[in-house]
């Protein structure tokens, strides 16, 4: 237990010690990022930003952290010989695997428990403010029952646009109405289309009936009909999506309501199921770097060259990551069933590194 005990605390000093090294490292670069778009800002809003994108770039490269760290430990481990005093007191190195894989299993558990609402809220919170200093403002949507809700602005007014449903890529809306409100806040003009198109700049709209809504008429004496009209827009398809909340925006507890939600009103929710299953197989895949790192590592450094030993360690654990990456983009797209594109990389992944590790440990 003492010797577990020991393991355990070198691998978690060395992941906090890699840890703070990358999130000064790219605190800074993303602090001169934001000075060179917004040099106009005073520094404190730009400081703020930075904080606010911190928490979510340092997440994103944990996996690479845990890669690092055991690779840092065991290096150090090989050159002071105290992998080869366990094996000499007649413990296998698999066991003294065993307490660094846990402290992984670990960190996962909390990354995910605490880290990723943390993540979701300064996320959101970022990219309104980066929206709102480029001056589009932050994106609404809402999802209900009854279809989604979205408001566009514009010097001329705002505009609160409804659709009973949505294409797959959210650039085509259909069953659509859009109320018109003047800069005092009034309601000046009532569309329904039954569909809109947002293309470059703005929405077409199809089978189109206006409303016009100036006090002192009768809006429906004076109602038009036209096959097609065309409405000016500041909205992209990147901004709907984004503001119809990237799965990254969403605290990984509040994902299977909200993804139930979006089911309902008949909408797809495939990347946000997607998201969920990657993020609760997170402690899984952090224990498989531990081991793969640690095959590689873990041999005395006279028996092995330290420097291709670490790279074939980072290589691996590179390689690893792009797989399930791409097994992401395949379980989002529909091509591999979401629990398989989700659990299938970490799971080939330890049976991998167990196998390495028995083969290079002689069972």
């Amino acid at each position: 237990m003492i010797l577990h005990a020991y393991f355990a605390r070198k691998f978690f000093w060395s992941f906090a010690l890699v840890f703070s090294v990358f999130l000064v490292l790219l605190a800074l670069i993303d602090l001169v990022d934001e000075l060179q778009d917004f040099p106009e800002l005073p520094f404190g809003e730009v400081l703020e930003l930075v904080l606010l994108n911190v928490p979510a770039s340092n997440y994103e490269i944990l996996p690479l952290v845990v890669v690092l760290a055991t690779v840092s430990l065991y290096v150090r481990l090989a050159r002071s010989s105290e992998l080869v005093v366990v094996r000499a007191t007649g413990r296998s190195a698999l066991r003294a695997l065993g307490a660094p894989v846990a402290v992984a299993a670990l960190l996962g558990v909390v990354s995910i428990m605490i880290l990723n609402p943390i993540v979701a809220a300064s996320a959101k919170r970022h990219n309104d403010l980066i929206n709102t200093h480029v001056g589009i403002g932050p994106a609404v949507l809402a999802v209900v029952n009854e279809g989604l809700w979205l408001r566009q602005g514009s010097p001329q007014g705002q505009t609160v646009i409804h659709a009973t449903r949505a294409s797959s890529d959210l650039s085509v809306l259909f069953g659509t109405t859009f109320m018109e409100f003047a800069p005092d806040g009034h309601p000046s003009r009532r569309i329904r289309a039954s569909a809109a198109r947002l293309t470059q700049g703005e929405w077409t709209l199809y089978d189109v009936k206006v409303w016009d809504l100036a006090r002192g008429t009768n809006p429906e004496a004076v109602a038009t009909e036209v096959e097609q009209m065309r409405l000016t827009s500041a909205l992209t398809q990147d901004r709907i999506v984004d503001s119809f909340g990237k799965p990254e925006f969403i605290a990984l507890w509040d994902l299977p309501d909200f993804i139930a939600q979006l089911e309902q009103a008949g909408f797809s929710a495939r990347r946000y199921a997607m998201w969920f299953q990657m993020e609760i197989a997170r402690p899984l895949f952090l224990m498989t770097l531990v081991m793969i790192a640690a095959a590689c590592t873990m041999r005395h450094a006279r028996l092995s060259n330290t420097g291709v030993s670490v790279l074939a360690a980072v290589l691996l654990g590179f390689g690893l990551h792009y797989i399930r990456n791409f097994a992401q983009i395949l379980g989002e797209n529909g091509q591999i069933p979401i629990v398989l594109a989700a659990w299938a990389p970490p799971v080939a992944s330890f049976m991998l590194a167990t196998g390495i590790l028995l083969h290079m440990e002689d069972g």
